[in-house]
């Protein structure tokens, strides 16, 4: 097959806030560009573009109707329209395993015409563009129905119930009426296994009442209660994501809460569970704590990654028991990326993080490569196993949108960045049928590129305002803002010789905001020193000193005010809240305590989310048990 691959013309398709188009290119060496006979069509209203899985088709949305093109793959040749299909507001486009059907879906909406809704799910034949298959689907994020690999058994879920549909040779029903139903309970989840003919399939069950969640394999057409292949139950579930492997023979569930009801994670509770059409069950092994950020299977179809914990985040490579054949260490990660040959795998931290890409050889657990890919909102492997595309691209980020197209060594290929005005929305490879490429030979050489246009982030670690300055040998309060009091003269503003008590009061009230401002907010950023227990003290500069006292709880003699007692309205003794003088000391020490996990609790999300803490910061973390076991021996004190 080499030798077709070599005459195949890579593609790209694009879709901006001006055109829907595509893009070749003449070799590895040559940029890629708009032809003559490739198509472009002007738009500004178009919301997807898809290619069959087998690249035979291209279709998109322009606001209008639906168009579905005969892609090619000569150089020469044009793409001519296969058909065009009345959805002027489609807005999901999803082909058949074998392209022989396109899938439509569009937001439901309720008119004074059509009250009870119009079908907003449709199937057209893709050879004649006529309609065959409608039906309400109002669920947006998993719309898309399941098919068999040879597009014999069509299914979808409505209402919690798993519809069948007959299609192979013979069958008399077709989409006329549903073969087999499963399941009705609220929230059920259906998919069809790959590979096999008649397919694996597992429905998922949530749990109610104390109940816990199921998820069980069937395999087609034998759908009974006792004819499980295979059942995986478990709790803390209120979503999961079911992942097959390429065979169709193995299945991760990526199981997921909302919200953690312990309060110790930000992003709720997570966990990875594998199921084997053989009858195989088990949960994967995460050594540590924290979200699962991705789960991807191999094409290979024997092994798995995972990408978990807080940052920095761990990568494990794994295989069909659920062991770490492989540690790719920690490192700013919360994606990866199989080459669709299994050879190559990318790390990849994208979203809220710098973009740090690692190309590793699977086979011989090595890496190959270190990029940087900023702000890349959108990537996506070449069929050939060899290069890769990332993209800047709106809404998620409007400004510098653009793509590149890289060697799997690193090597730049090409770079386009989008006109200013513009704005880039989607871009997809043209996909082909397997066995089209060979499997890349991986080697360390040094693919030649080009230099980006781009300039590349520095690489100089971050420091803030107040650590520069400490570093400088400057003292830090005379360069935070003094507070400016209209109608006073300076020094009373500042709160010098002339300045009365209340300014005072003000200034330090001023100066522990602008320390805050200067942190990001919080105000235990401040450089500590550390006490032989390990325990942090504040540095004794003036303006750190009073941030320190702002937080300390009154002593008896005085009268306890909020921050914001200067604009609160008095209360009379006796009425209202209680009055300073009324709390205890054992209060007051619960108070500050609870304090000190209430700021632990937002460092600890802060990390999760990719931030660097503060030395100080970390070691108030490791402090958190010892307060837990401070407030629990308060509270339980007579």
């Amino acid at each position: 097959m080499a030798a077709a691959a070599d005459l195949v013309v890579p593609t790209l398709a694009i879709r901006s806030s001006v055109a829907v188009e595509v893009w070749s290119s003449a070799g590895s060496k040559q940029p890629f560009e708009p032809k003559p006979h490739l198509p472009r069509e002007e738009t500004k209203s178009s919301r997807s573009i898809c290619f069959s899985p087998d690249g035979r088709y291209f279709a998109y949305s322009n606001g209008q109707e639906v168009k579905v093109l005969q892609a090619s793959r000569d150089s020469a040749a044009s793409w001519p329209a296969k058909c065009v299909l009345p959805r002027p507001k489609a807005f999901y486009l999803q082909f058949s395993p074998r392209g022989s059907y396109l899938c439509t879906w569009e937001h439901y909406a309720i008119t004074k015409d059509r009250p009870e809704g119009s079908p907003n799910l449709l199937v057209y034949d893709v050879a004649t563009g006529v309609e065959v298959f409608a039906i309400v689907q109002k669920n947006q994020t998993d719309w898309q129905p399941s098919w068999s690999a040879d597009e014999s058994i069509f299914a979808l879920v409505v209402g919690g119930e798993a519809l069948f549909y007959d299609l192979g040779e013979g069958a008399e029903k077709g989409f006329a009426s549903t073969s087999r139903k499963i399941g009705g309970s609220r929230g059920g989840m259906l998919s069809l296994g790959p590979g096999n003919c008649p397919p694996f399939l597992a429905f998922y069950t949530p749990g109610a009442k104390g109940a816990p969640s199921m998820c069980k394999l069937y395999k087609y057409p034998a759908l009974g209660q006792n004819q499980t292949v295979a059942c995986k139950s478990f709790f803390q579930a209120d979503r999961v994501e079911m992942l097959w492997n390429k065979r169709g023979s193995g299945l991760l569930l990526l199981t997921s809460t909302e919200v953690d009801k312990s309060g110790a994670s930000y992003y709720g509770n997570q966990a990875v569970h594998f199921m084997a059409t053989k009858g195989d069950t088990c949960s994967v092994p995460l050594s540590k704590e924290g979200p699962v950020h991705c789960v991807k299977w191999s094409p290979k179809a024997t092994e798995f990654v995972v990408v978990y914990g807080f940052m920095p985040s761990k990568a494990a490579l794994y295989n069909l028991k659920c062991d770490v054949v492989f540690d790719f260490g920690e490192g700013p990660r919360n994606c990866a990326y199989f080459n669709p040959f299994g050879n190559l795998i990318v790390l990849a931290g994208f979203g809220n993080l710098p973009g740090a890409v690692e190309v590793w050889d699977v086979a011989k657990r090595e890496k190959l490569a270190n990029l940087k890919c900023a702000d890349t909102t959108v990537f996506e492997w070449h069929p050939n196993g060899e290069w890769f595309v990332t993209a800047t691209t709106a809404p998620r980020l409007r400004i510098s949108n653009g793509f590149k197209v890289y060697h799997y060594s690193g090597a730049l290929l090409h770079e386009t960045m989008w006109p200013q005005g513009q704005e880039l929305l989607g871009i997809e490879w043209q996909q082909f049928a397997d066995k089209t490429f060979s499997e890349p030979k991986i080697t360390k050489a040094k693919h030649e590129g080009i230099k980006s246009s781009q300039p590349e982030a520095s690489k100089k670690a971050y420091t803030p305002p107040h650590l520069r300055l400490l570093k400088e040998g400057k003292n830090p309060e005379k360069y935070l803002p003094q507070p400016s009091i209209p109608g006073l003269a300076p020094a009373a503003a500042a709160g010098g010789a002339n300045g009365n008590k209340r300014n005072n009061k003000n200034k330090q009230r001023s100066a522990r905001k602008d320390v805050n401002v200067v942190n990001g907010g919080d105000a235990d950023s401040v450089p500590t020193e550390m006490t032989e227990q390990g325990a942090p003290v504040a540095r004794q500069s003036p303006v750190f000193v009073a941030a320190e006292e702002r937080r300390q709880p009154p002593t008896p003699k005085q009268k306890y005010q909020p921050d914001n007692a200067a604009d609160q309205p008095q209360i009379p003794h006796g009425q209202g809240q209680p009055n300073g003088q009324n709390i205890s000391d054992k209060e007051r020490k619960i108070r500050s305590v609870a304090k000190k996990l209430s700021d632990i609790k937002k460092l600890k999300v802060r990390r999760s989310q990719g931030e660097n803490l503060e030395l100080n910061q970390l070691n108030k973390i490791k402090m958190e048990a010892q307060y837990l076991d401070e407030l629990k021996a308060l509270k339980q004190s007579a």
